[in-house]
């Protein structure tokens, strides 16, 4: 994977390759429609209508290559491309950023973690390092102030990509940390796959402090399986690590699409899940309230606000809607207001993104509320 990803950065393979390669599949076809009903007040034939256009290779929206609708708790909609089904694993890509969000609010909910002190990174704590004062608040709503080039292409001048396959790879949270700040912390967002590293560092600290590469990791896939992928019930989560144990907490793992739900629904219910509380309601108060420095983006989650930065569609759909979102038009969409949770999946190129949200957000208007 990290081969093909250097490939792509070097111009040497084409993007839907690597999407081909990263996103699982089975070699069983699945029906158009696993799931499709009347329920959540709207009907089977107005769903069709909404979500067949998803999957047409003509529309200019990319390539679709799973779409799931839940409201009131249930999947009412549930329809694969051609060789995905619901056992198929899709890699998250940025998706995992909002994972690695709700880990922290676990941290926080349990009292480790604190939102307004200096965040725990033992490299900040020198004598007259400017970052010490960084928060994890800030680092959460990426305005850390921390130099990041987020770019892929060209690959010299990535950290994203120094930090996923160079000089960085083997740790990538001390990498990310290593970076000075060019900003005042909290002045300036700046979104950077290194700054969810910089936190899922975090949590792998707290579970295993000190520990070999093969403690954190397996603390970290302990607590997953305790207090998150277990109690949520996600059949295919399987997340990636680093060579120092620390989980790929901005754009590496893989699921189905019926746990993309689960997530959504988990952030849907403001942290209860099968009736009960993985993590504090309060938790949502910070993770959904806008960055001071992006009205558009909270705590690694995207906000349907307006902004220069905005990458949701604000004024088409409800000011409460948020988004989990990845590379290629990953979409997690979650509408408070109409108890709903879309997920799609699939391969889109940036020309098509905006096509596609088009359609997301037509088919988010279907639902009253």
């Amino acid at each position: 994977m990290k081969i093909k990803m250097l490939l792509l950065a070097l111009g040497m393979i084409g993007a839907g390759a690597l999407i081909a390669g990263a996103g699982a599949s089975q070699d069983v076809p699945a029906p158009r429609y696993a799931v499709l009903t009347d329920t959540g007040g709207v009907s089977a034939q107005a769903l069709r209508e909404a979500i067949d256009p998803l999957f047409d290779s003509e529309a200019g929206l990319g390539e679709t290559r799973a779409v799931v609708v839940m409201r009131g708790g249930e999947v009412i909609a549930e329809r694969y491309a051609p060789d995905y089904g619901p056992q198929s694993r899709f890699l998250s890509w940025s998706i995992a950023k909002t994972v690695t969000s709700l880990l922290v609010g676990i941290m926080v909910s349990d009292g480790r973690l604190a939102l307004d002190d200096p965040a725990p990174i033992a490299a900040w704590r020198q004598t007259g390092d400017p970052r010490g004062a960084i928060t994890l608040r800030q680092l959460l709503q990426m305005r850390s102030g921390l130099r990041n080039i987020e770019q892929v292409a060209p690959a010299a001048q990535s950290d994203t990509l120094d930090m996923m396959i160079g000089a960085g790879a083997r740790d990538q949270a001390a990498f990310a940390a290593d970076k000075p700040l060019v900003d005042a912390p909290g002045s300036t967002f700046r979104y950077s796959s290194a700054t969810s590293m910089i936190l899922a560092g975090i949590v792998a600290d707290h579970l295993a402090p000190g520990g070999t590469a093969q403690a954190r990791r397996d603390a970290t896939t302990r607590f997953l399986a305790a207090r998150f992928s277990g109690p949520l019930g996600l059949t295919g989560f399987t997340p990636e690590y680093d060579e120092r144990g620390t989980v790929h907490g901005a754009t590496m793992m893989h699921m189905t699409a019926r746990d993309y739900a689960k997530i959504g629904a988990l952030i849907l219910h403001r942290g209860r899940a099968n009736g009960r509380p993985l993590i504090a309601d309060s938790w949502f108060d910070t993770m959904l309230a806008p960055s001071p420095a992006n009205a558009a983006y909270g705590a690694q989650i995207a906000l349907n606000q307006a902004h220069a930065r905005n990458v949701l569609f604000p004024g088409r759909a409800s000011a409460s809607l948020v988004s989990a979102m990845g590379y290629r038009g990953q979409f997690v969409l979650v509408s408070p207001e109409q108890d709903l949770v879309i997920v799609r999946l699939g391969n889109s190129r940036d020309e098509e993104i905006g096509a596609l949200k088009d359609a997301l957000a037509r088919l988010v208007r279907r639902f009253p509320g």
